[in-house]
């Protein structure tokens, strides 16, 4: 059974902002190992046509950006929206029933599958369907944008939580 993760970077004061604030190398090293452990993604339309970047390589990608989007196009991608018509390579669009698709995803793959996007998030935790949020704390204030919980605070139990770089810290939690 799938294991369904939302992990983000986040602001010290809650908020996700990919334009705003980037992983170090040795973060960035890390979600690649991340990537490549990952048996699939579910994206919201508006993060995977941010992700879609990495489905067309770049003559100024260095190795890192390389294994990070050969990592990336091998995972399976459930794109949830209503407006998109079509997806890329190793995508399958749902628009009807979110909870149907994520039991059926569940059922079908054995691993971790990350949950990218906070809206998306927000809709499956209303769900009980995340087994476990990582927040990547960054030591950065924005004072506006979009929070890491877009909706109520689930109610949630630290498991672990480790350096990663030298700034990061991962926290590690599951639904109480």
């Amino acid at each position: 059974m799938a294991k369904l993760v939302f992990g983000m970077n986040q602001s010290l004061d809650g908020y996700v902002d990919h334009t705003e604030f980037a992983p170090d190398a040795t973060l960035f090293r890390h979600f690649i190992e991340e990537a490549e452990a990952q048996v699939g993604c579910v994206y919201g339309r508006r993060t995977y046509q941010i992700m879609q970047y990495w489905d067309d390589d770049q003559p100024d990608w260095d190795a890192d950006e390389r294994a990070f989007a050969a990592a990336w196009r091998n995972q399976q991608k459930l794109v949830i929206s209503h407006s998109l018509r079509s997806v890329g390579p190793n995508a399958r669009l749902v628009a009807g029933n979110l909870q149907a698709a994520i039991a059926e995803l569940k059922a079908e793959i054995d691993g971790e599958v990350e949950v990218a996007g906070p809206e998306l998030a927000r809709s499956l935790t209303d769900l009980a369907l995340i087994d476990e949020y990582r927040i990547y704390l960054h030591p950065v204030v924005l004072g506006r944008g979009k929070p890491y919980f877009a909706g109520p605070r689930p109610p949630l139990r630290l498991v672990s939580h480790d350096r990663i770089g030298g700034d990061v810290v991962r926290l590690c939690y599951v639904p109480a």
